[in-house]
């Protein structure tokens, strides 16, 4: 069976001393977390950092230590059944202006509970509660 990893990041700013949570909206119509496919010679952080720069135009991340989330699924790609496994960080930017990728047709800032009701997939909004959870510990 084939396999694809994937790394990104779900990306947050401080607002007012509130934390806002960066969605894209795919075209495939899901909003997720910027991620995308490892290259070969990157580690996953890199393709972290690359990804949200291709994705979002940010360049001003940083990573929190400790925080570190995969998820799995499979999907149908040309009639073949794929594995694909995702690693999440968590990253901070103070950069609020975001420049969406062609892959994207929209992108928005959230508080936890309004991102998590937007974000699409269950994974993905329990990564994003452990993140908020793991982020909330550390204030």
């Amino acid at each position: 069976m084939p396999q694809e990893r994937s790394a990104g990041a779900i990306v947050f700013h401080r607002k007012d001393g509130k934390i806002e949570y960066l969605l894209l909206h795919y075209e495939a119509g899901h909003w997720e977390f910027p991620r995308g496919n490892i290259e070969k010679g990157e580690n996953e952080q890199e393709t972290a950092r690359r990804e949200i720069k291709e994705e979002t135009g940010i360049t001003d991340i940083t990573f929190i230590d400790g925080f570190k989330e995969k998820s799995e699924w499979f999907y149908r790609r040309e009639g073949k059944t794929v594995h694909k496994e995702a690693t999440y960080f968590l990253a901070e930017t103070k950069q609020k202006d975001v420049a969406i990728s062609f892959e994207h047709v929209d992108h928005a800032w959230l508080p936890l509970d309004e991102a998590i009701e937007k974000v699409t997939f269950k994974n993905a909004k329990e990564i994003l509660r452990k993140a908020d959870a793991f982020l909330r510990k550390r204030v």
